[in-house]
């Protein structure tokens, strides 16, 4: 990783400064393609897995160069699910062997991404806190451990994806704060308004039928 972030120094150069915090090219980079990636997801366009995948490799870079190691290897799975979110997308079919549409979690859906969350949160927090020198184990963990459940669902086109990175983005503004990144805490503000947005825009579309 060493390597890859000397390699990737010219990107981690400062664009601008915000707040006495500075903020890389890379950064830059990633916020636009990020922003660009919702945008299409909400709209239901798999374009929006590439752009996915460029945006996690350059958030892979930043965050592990921020020591926010969970942030970090998460970007990896984002990475590979991405191909396969794509590809669902592309060629995915529900249980009835239909091509996927926008739908709702049932009751024992909601409950399981409950679970899920309530494990994986503290289970990636009690790693990072033994094997890494992160400095806030708990907060890391927990838009970790969210997004694993949210790109799942997103994936399979269900709605409460949405709610699930509502959540995610609220904490990783305070977390991104904290570490002085400002221009991803704007990144992330900006998301948690989109996941309200695509939330009632694929509700919307759920409850119509409308195919995706």
């Amino acid at each position: 990783m060493n390597a890859l972030l000397a390699a990737a120094a010219p990107l981690l150069a400062s664009a601008f400064v915000v707040w006495g915090a500075p903020v890389t090219w890379l950064e830059v980079v990633a916020f636009a393609l990020s922003i660009a990636m919702v945008v299409l997801n909400i709209r239901v366009n798999p374009l929006a897995w590439p752009l996915a995948i460029a945006s996690s490799l350059l958030y892979l870079l930043l965050f592990w160069n921020s020591r926010l190691y969970g942030d970090a290897s998460l970007q990896v799975f984002f990475a590979v699910i991405a191909a396969w979110g794509w590809w669902q997308w592309l060629r995915g079919t529900d249980a009835s062997g239909r091509a996927l549409q926008v739908r709702r979690l049932g009751a024992r859906g909601r409950v399981g991404a409950l679970v899920a969350i309530a494990i994986a949160w503290p289970a990636t927090a009690l790693f990072l806190r033994r094997f890494t020198d992160t400095d806030v184990p708990w907060w890391d963990a927990f838009p970790t451990a969210g997004s694993l459940i949210g790109q799942v669902l997103l994936a399979r086109k269900y709605v409460e994806n949405w709610t699930t990175w509502l959540a995610v983005n609220l904490i990783a503004v305070g977390l991104f704060a904290y570490k002085g990144l400002w221009l991803t805490v704007g990144l992330y503000a900006v998301f948690a308004a989109l996941s309200v947005v695509g939330w009632r825009t694929w509700r919307r579309r759920a409850a119509e039928g409308q195919p995706a």
